[in-house]
């Protein structure tokens, strides 16, 4: 029999049998969600970390768009790394790019502290199978040893604010979830804390053992007249403003010089054990933002600095 001659009904049927019985059983079982498809460490379950700084994690640096919701949003598109603005108020570390976008209820520990206490408990349960773990689980369900990378940047007085930071880390502290460097030997944590922005550097080098690190100059490596022995263990980063020591927009060809300076900075800090990052990248057209994104990458710039999380986790 011609196939044009079979009846509606038999065309159909057709194609329902046509279909494999695994993908029934699949949609089956997601619909009734059984005990056997859900285990503790789930909560971050197929998300990939991505060497993404999600900069200003709380807000659209570009378009002034505050994120649907700080931190897990980036957690979502495997960004390893996030950005919180901190002020000093009345005791209060307010977490907002300028002055007139805080509120008393967007803190630091709010927006960050405790959701990360809240992820890492998930990812650590206590039970008779894990009693024998030596070291906390990371947020990444796929990848448990990765470290969150955490900045805080000191928007007021960094003297006044470091002790308040220091205050703020202490729930993670206390949990064993920091990153820590105890004579000069680094122990990486669930969770590594960077201070930036006005964060005092003789403050953090005087920290024994040190759980807040600072965010280095990544053009001031070698500056003598900064006195500062630049590693890891100080510096797990180390930061510039792309647009003021490169300023390569990405529509015309980059320079030799230019490729020059980038290579030259990342390999400074890679000698010193020290993750570069390039901020201040452009964001738009598009297609250039693209090819800065590609060339930093190519010169081996450790952390692609991102507002559109969305575009830079499937870059």
């Amino acid at each position: 029999m011609r196939l044009s001659r079979l009846s509606p009904f038999f065309l159909t049927l057709s194609a329902v049998l046509a279909k494999p019985g695994v993908l029934k059983q699949i949609e089956d079982l997601e619909n009734s969600n059984p005990a056997i498809l859900r285990y503790p460490t789930q909560f971050t379950q197929g998300i990939v970390p991505k060497q993404i700084h999600s900069h200003n994690d709380f807000a659209d640096e570009h378009t002034k768009d505050w994120r649907d919701v700080p931190l897990l949003t980036a957690i979502s598109f495997g960004v390893q790394s996030v950005e919180a603005d901190v002020w000093l108020v009345d005791g209060q570390l307010l977490v907002g790019h300028e002055k007139a976008a805080l509120t008393r209820e967007r803190t630091l520990d709010s927006l960050y502290i405790q959701p990360l206490l809240n992820i890492l408990a998930q990812q650590n349960p206590v039970d008779k199978f894990n009693v024998n773990q030596t070291k906390p689980n990371g947020v990444f369900d796929t990848s448990s040893g990765t470290s969150l990378q955490l900045l805080v940047d000191m928007k007021t007085d960094g003297t006044q604010t470091l002790p308040f930071v220091l205050k703020a880390l202490e729930p993670l502290r206390k949990a064993n979830y920091l990153t820590t460097a105890t004579q000069g030997i680094l122990s990486n944590g669930p969770i590594t804390a960077i201070g930036t922005g006005n964060t005092p550097l003789e403050g953090i080098k005087m920290l024994e053992p040190r759980d807040l690190f600072f965010d280095a100059p990544l053009n001031g490596l070698t500056n003598s007249s900064i006195d500062a022995a630049w590693d890891a263990t100080l510096a797990p980063i180390a930061s510039v403003d792309y647009e003021a020591v490169v300023g390569w927009n990405g529509i015309q060809e980059i320079s030799e010089e230019q490729r020059s300076i980038i290579i030259n900075f990342v390999q400074t800090a890679h000698s010193r054990g020290i993750k570069a990052r390039f901020w201040d990248t452009p964001g738009w057209p598009v297609q250039s933002r693209n090819r800065v994104w590609q060339e930093l990458l190519n010169d081996g710039a450790d952390w692609l600095n991102a507002d559109d999380l969305e575009t830079a986790s499937k870059f």
